[in-house]
């Protein structure tokens, strides 16, 4: 008679086979049951400990050769190699070694400062020499020790520092201004292309023009007060620190704010809690590069109809030809736009210590 698959004399083969695949399974258990389970920490004894890290965070210690070591170091990480290898220092640490981000051996601290001292000494050396050699008629050239008497003289009678303090105020309410302007249009620009689009051909045709070539329309504007003066700053720096602040915002990476907005962030939070943040230093050190040039509108806005500042002090020693107050107004201009420079400085790197 014919079977079927469904037959049942087909069973006891069918039983058979299940029961020595069974067999096999029972088996294989049992020996891997009866081998004995390695200790996690077994083979761990014999490994080179890892290397301890230094005072100062990303450089590794060198570490002696010990008994039954490589006595050459091998590819153990020596000083200045390991976790920071190949890459720059940390935000607002700089190496003590004198060693640069381009690893080039540089001058020391020591040097550097001597250095430093050397690059102003050596113009007022200069200039005290050929004041001393009489090659230039002191009328046009005078003596640092002239210029020394004459800045003595006007800060006893206080005209240095009210001028300089009348300067300062319109250069912190201009310089104010510009930023309160420049800001939040360069971050759109930064942000928005329909920003970018709609803006930079105006910012960028606008920042071509000069802004003392102004004055005239100004004047005729504003009066010769204090507006007139302040609009000056404003147009000098307006739109230049837009067109900075507005690239210093799109250079932030996009994978940060890929990554905010996988995490649930929305595009006001990405703005606020990472765009903001990063560009923060640049665009503060954007500011102090146009610090400068609000310093420098100043003393042009009060060569105009103005009765205090600077500017005025150095036109009024110009019709008696004092040249040796004209000197001693100029170093303070210097003086205090290198204090403006250092003290924009240290707010960048405060503002900025997670950016390498």
């Amino acid at each position: 008679m014919e079977t079927t698959p469904g037959d049942d004399r087909l069973w006891p083969g069918r039983v058979r086979l299940a029961l020595l695949a069974t067999r096999k399974v029972e088996a294989l258990m049992s020996a891997r049951t009866a081998e004995p389970v390695a200790s996690p920490d077994a083979g761990r004894r014999d490994w080179e400990p890892l290397p301890r890290r230094s005072d100062r965070p990303g450089r590794l210690r060198r570490r002696l050769p010990g008994p039954g070591s490589d006595p050459s170091g091998g590819n153990r990480p020596v000083e200045g190699e390991g976790l920071g290898a190949g890459k720059g220092p940390v935000a607002g640490e700089g190496r003590s070694d004198g060693r640069g981000r381009s690893g080039g051996q540089g001058p020391s601290v020591r040097a550097r400062w001597g250095l430093r001292v050397a690059s102003v000494l050596f113009p007022l050396a200069l200039w005290a020499a050929a004041s001393s050699a009489e090659l230039v008629d002191p009328t046009f050239l005078p003596s640092p020790l002239a210029v020394l008497e004459a800045f003595a003289e006007m800060l006893g009678t206080g005209q240095l520092l009210d001028d300089t303090l009348a300067s300062l105020g319109r250069v912190g309410a201009g310089f104010g201004l510009a930023v309160l302007i420049s800001v939040p249009l360069g971050v759109a620009m930064g942000t928005s292309a329909v920003a970018l689009a709609l803006l930079e051909p105006v910012v960028g045709l606008l920042r071509y023009m000069p802004a003392a070539a102004f004055i005239p329309l100004l004047i005729i504007w504003l009066g010769l007060g204090e507006p007139s003066k302040i609009a000056i700053l404003v147009l000098g720096v307006v739109f230049f620190n837009t067109l900075m602040v507005a690239d210093a915002v799109r250079r932030v990476p996009g994978e940060l704010g890929q990554a905010a907005a996988t995490l649930g962030a929305r595009r006001g939070e990405i703005l606020r809690k990472v765009t903001w943040p990063y560009a923060l230093p640049a665009v503060v050190d954007a500011g102090r590069i146009n610090a400068a040039a609000a310093w420098n509108f100043v003393v042009v806005a009060e060569l105009i109809a103005a009765e205090s500042g600077l500017g005025y002090r150095i036109v009024r020693a110009q019709r008696f030809l004092q040249t040796d107050k004209i000197f001693a107004v100029l170093i303070v201009i210097g003086v205090v736009g290198l204090l403006i420079d250092v003290a924009l400085r240290v707010l960048r790197d405060r503002l900025g210590r997670w950016v390498v």
